[in-house]
């Protein structure tokens, strides 16, 4: 088969590749292959009831398949290059945010009309962060829950599906590089095209160096960031939510000056496992509905690491972490702040008699067993910070999840339009090391297309 275009990886960036390639040239021949499912058959099998926890399955639901791993985030985009990748250092920041701003026009129009629009111009929660050491990041945010994120996927497939060829649960093997552009290899079969775009996101990170390495592309390590779930009651930070409804806040830590860091607030959301190469960790979702919302808001705290010489692989750490956590809790560790403080492991009889009720069904455990001291330190830190600012969030029945690690893929060598040494080769997305979120990495697909149809 030939294609003018192939896309490796159904995410955001892949999304918004195919739709800006076949809206400005509805002649081009364009495919997406994708490793996980159609968006209507992603289903995680963990009901609460029948199935209490992960079973790893073969191709994960919530980080593969139409959508990609943000199909069942809470559907926040942030607008802002203060966070969330590096895009703007290679496009430029006034471009960056125009394509932002360009996503988020599409997605009101595919079913998203309604949602709210958060920024943090003109709180006052910003000075009162500074008095306590706080540092609150400028940023609009639109919060289109997990629910209606769901239905902007839809609509966007049901577009895309007649001008575009979708391949699902069809894993790429290998890339290569031809006279006339790329073949792209997938079980017995092959496809060749002109232009190839790589967004295969975190979850395709050894597979990203893989092809790195037999196509020659340098790649250097990128950071990891190492942490905890956190869940209170809603009320808690109420002041802040129902004004910035996320609020991305750096602490700088006393002791090791280490930067933690808020992450992925879910106001009156659910706490929820995620699993990445085998291994589990924790996240976060919201919704817009109502019905679906819970007493509770949940949001991570995490430690950056980044390691060059003598040991590179910050991935590597990060899952070494992981992978103890899974090993004593046979997942995810479910720990009460004040057993933490008392150096004390939280037990099925602390959890069932804590105040705060905890969303995910994890195993009670000791933290302190799998997070290294300095990071551990720094996110207790963090809490008591944070309790000056919104006061109860050190309380007792404060509930922490472990571990939460966000790997980001090796930082690929790029130009300023995304292209890699090879002309044609594209890499987006969170897969190429340059984006950390949703918006950055659809707007880098939205980039890349206008790239391919200028030269075409």
């Amino acid at each position: 088969m030939n294609y003018d275009v192939i896309i490796i990886g159904a995410g955001p960036g892949g999304i918004f590749s195919a739709y800006e390639l076949s809206k400005k040239r509805p002649d081009l021949k364009i495919s997406v292959f994708e490793a996980g499912n159609t968006l209507e058959k992603r289903k995680c099998p963990i009901d609460g009831e029948k199935i209490k926890s992960c079973i790893s399955c073969k191709t994960c639901d919530i980080m593969n398949g139409f959508g990609g791993a943000g199909a069942f985030s809470d559907g926040k985009y942030n607008i802002t290059n203060d966070f969330g990748g590096t895009l703007h250092q290679y496009i430029g920041p006034g471009k960056a945010l125009e394509l932002m701003h360009y996503v988020d026009e599409i997605n009101m129009s595919h079913g998203g009309e309604g949602t709210a629009m958060y920024s943090t111009a003109g709180t006052d929660l910003k000075k009162v962060c500074l008095q306590h050491k706080l540092t609150l990041l400028d940023a609009s945010v639109r919060h289109l829950g997990t629910d209606i994120n769901y239905v902007v996927l839809g609509q966007l497939y049901n577009e895309l599906k007649e001008k575009v060829d979708f391949f699902f649960n069809t894993m790429v093997s290998r890339v290569e590089k031809t006279e006339e552009g790329y073949r792209v290899f997938y079980g017995e079969e092959s496809a060749d095209c002109k232009n190839c775009i790589i967004s295969v996101g975190r979850s395709g990170s050894k597979w990203m160096e893989k092809v790195c390495g037999e196509l020659g592309i340098r790649t250097k390590s990128n950071r990891v960031d190492i942490g905890v779930r956190v869940e209170l009651p809603a009320l808690i930070f109420s002041h802040i939510t129902d004004e910035l409804y996320e609020s991305k806040i750096v602490y700088c830590t006393e002791k090791f000056e280490d930067r933690v860091r808020t992450f992925c607030m879910n106001p009156k959301g659910i706490v929820v496992n995620e699993n990445t190469n085998g291994i589990i960790t924790v996240n976060g979702h919201s919704f817009e509905d109502e019905k679906k919302k819970t007493e509770n808001t949940n949001f991570a705290l995490l430690v950056a690491k980044h390691f060059s010489e003598p040991f590179k692989d910050s991935n590597g750490y990060g899952e070494s972490i992981a992978r103890l956590s899974n090993m004593l809790g046979g997942g995810v560790i479910v720990q009460r702040f004040g057993d933490l403080v008392r150096d004390r492991r939280s037990n099925q009889k602390r959890i069932a008699e804590n105040t705060v009720r905890p969303t995910l069904a994890a195993t009670p455990g000791d933290l302190s067993l799998v997070l290294p001291k300095r990071i551990l330190d720094g996110i207790m830190e963090m809490v008591y910070a944070l309790d000056k600012i919104a006061p109860g969030t050190a309380n007792d029945d404060t509930l922490l999840y472990g571990v939460e690690v966000k790997f980001y893929n090796m930082e690929v060598e790029l130009d300023e339009h995304l292209e890699t040494v090879h002309k044609g080769l594209y890499i987006i997305g969170d897969g190429s090391g340059v984006t950390h979120s949703l918006s950055h990495a659809s707007a880098s697909g939205v980039y890349v297309a206008d790239r391919i149809c200028g030269r075409l």
